[in-house]
This record gives structure tokens, sequence and C-alpha cells, in this order.
């Protein structure tokens, strides 16, 4: 029989009947798969190449008689019976890892978690919340994708999204994380050059320092074009941390987190009364991911680091790491 690797066609064309017992090879392969969304990025980490794995998972669909992924426009996502069989392949890993750590008990929190962040959210909350996780958890590895956007409807590659606003999603558990605000500011050396706003009004007359806005995704974002309609732009980037660093070098008047800009003594807040925008911070797992102890856990950092800063994200309280 010519084998779906060897006459081109894909797993969607696949037309299968259950066999035999799934090879639990083939489940740790389609594991990988479900954790990169990608044939090419799963291979790497496994030490195997592309067609080897096409062909190790076009056997695991054929003894379990279904497809376990779909296409989607990110990568590779699990179906129903995917879903299923990477729960196996769960447990097929855990005992694995026990055998390999001998005697010593395995630390179920370990292995890679991938997650996509904002840029302030990444530096301030993730980073020093997956520091003091892996100093009990020393084989945990955190890889951040930083973007400010809605969250995806497939999440291929990735373990949990941090997004802004609440998001619209299918098939995910969507957990509101804490509020955080954001303030117009000028470097004191703006200030001196070209005067203290006093209103809305004479804010006008100032440029603005913050993101590209044919590009900002986030719908929430929008308060400096909503409320000073007329103040003209700049310098634009999709970083925040270029945000801070513009406006703290005078080139305009940014509308910046607090916890961010409250950290420099050079930066005035202007007009708090007027400017002082609270959007929520939401995390967005897919349904099976809070089975794996590494993301639950990581999620679970996240969550405390978030409350233990509340008053630093509201403007409130100095930012202490």
């Amino acid at each position: 029989m010519t084998s779906c690797a060897e006459n081109g066609c894909t797993i969607a064309d696949m037309k299968l009947q259950p066999t035999a017992a799934a090879n639990p090879e083939h489940l740790l392969v389609l594991l990988a798969v479900s954790r990169t969304g990608r044939f090419t990025t799963a291979a790497e980490s496994l030490g195997l190449n592309h067609t080897t794995v096409s062909r190790q998972i076009a056997a695991l669909e054929k003894s379990l008689g279904g497809r376990t992924l779909a296409r989607t426009v990110g990568g590779w996502e699990l179906t129903d019976l995917g879903r299923r069989a990477v729960r196996a392949a769960e447990d097929v890993e855990t005992a694995v890892a026990t055998i390999n750590a001998g005697e010593a008990e395995a630390d179920a929190i370990s292995g890679v978690v991938r997650i996509s962040a904002t840029d302030g959210f990444s530096a301030f909350i993730i980073a020093p919340a997956i520091a003091q996780l892996r100093r009990a958890h020393p084989n945990l590895s955190v890889e951040i994708v930083n973007v400010t956007r809605r969250a995806l409807q497939h999440r291929s590659g990735l373990d949990l999204e941090v997004v802004v606003g609440e998001p619209q999603v299918h098939r995910a558990e969507a957990i509101r994380l804490g509020d955080y605000t954001l303030g117009m500011y000028a470097s004191r050396g703006y200030l001196e050059d070209f005067g203290t706003p006093a209103g809305i009004d004479e804010l006008s007359e100032h440029r603005l320092v913050y993101f590209v806005d044919s590009m900002l995704q986030v719908d929430a974002l929008d308060a400096p074009r909503r409320l000073v309609p007329a103040m003209l732009d700049s310098l634009s980037s999709t970083n925040v941390f270029v945000h801070v660093e513009a406006t703290r070098a005078g080139a305009g008047i940014g509308f910046l987190p607090c916890f961010m800009a409250d950290r420099h003594p050079d930066l005035v807040r202007l007009l708090p009364a007027d400017f002082a925008e609270r959007l929520p911070y939401w995390m967005v797992l897919r349904p099976d991911s809070l089975r794996q102890p590494a993301v639950a856990a990581v999620a679970e950092a996240l969550r405390r680091r978030t409350v233990a800063v509340e008053g630093a994200l509201l403007g409130l309280d100095p930012l202490d790491f």
C-alpha cells in the first residue's frame, strides 16, 4: 500500500479505519505537533525530519481511525480525537519522565511553555513571575512572543495568550487577570521647552507618542484618538518601550501605561482627571492547556503576580520587583 507521504496526499485526504493500538512513539510526536502547531518545528524539537513526523502522524491516524489534526491559518489544530490522543500522550510523557528520573520523583512542572503577550506585561509581570517559579522548577522553560493584538481564534503553537480587552474567542478558556491604567506623560525637559498643557484643548497643540494607528489591532487602545482627535502623531511604534523612551527623550507627549511611566522620575503625568484609561488584561488558553501541569503553574504564577502589583498597574503605587 502506498503511504500518504509517498504519494503527496494530505492528512485530510485520508480515509481511515482503526487498525491497531496507537504506538506510544507516535503519540509523543502528535504531542509535539500540538504544542508547536507545525510539523517542521515539532520535527526539530524531536530530532527528526519533517517527513518522519508526517509519516508517524499518518500511522497514528490510521491506527485510531480518524484525523487527529486539522489545518488552520496559524498551523495545525487538534481535532476532538486528537485532543483525546494528546491526553494519552501526556500520560506517556509523564511515565517516561518518571523512568528517566530514576528513583527521584519527576517534576511535572517542566518543559516548554509558549506565551503570547504585550511588551509591558511580558517585562514586568511574566518575567519576574517566571523567574520566581523557576527557582522551584528549574526544568521549566518559557518562550514569549511579544505582540499587541486581539486574541487568536486558532492559537497553534501557543499555550496561552495575554491580551488587552475582553477576548471574543471560541473553544478557549478566558480568565481576567486584572486592570491597568494608561495616562498622558511628558518629560520635564519637554515641558520646560513647550509648556505644560492646562487642559484637553491645549493638549491638542502638542504631538502624540503612541502606537502606529494603521497597525493597531486592539480597539480598546484607541483612547488618544477618541479623546483628543486633533492631536497629531509625533513618533509612532508597535513597541510600548519605544513609547516610553521617546517620551523621555522629548519626542512628544506619550500615552503610556502608568506602571511603566511612573518608574521614571523624569516623566510627569498630565491631566490625570481627564486621562486615566483603565483597561483589563485577559489570559486565554486552549481548553486542554490547563491539564498540563507546567501551563497550569505558569498561568497561576501570572495571576498571582498581577494581583500582587495591582496598585502599580492602576497607577497608585510604584512598581516593585
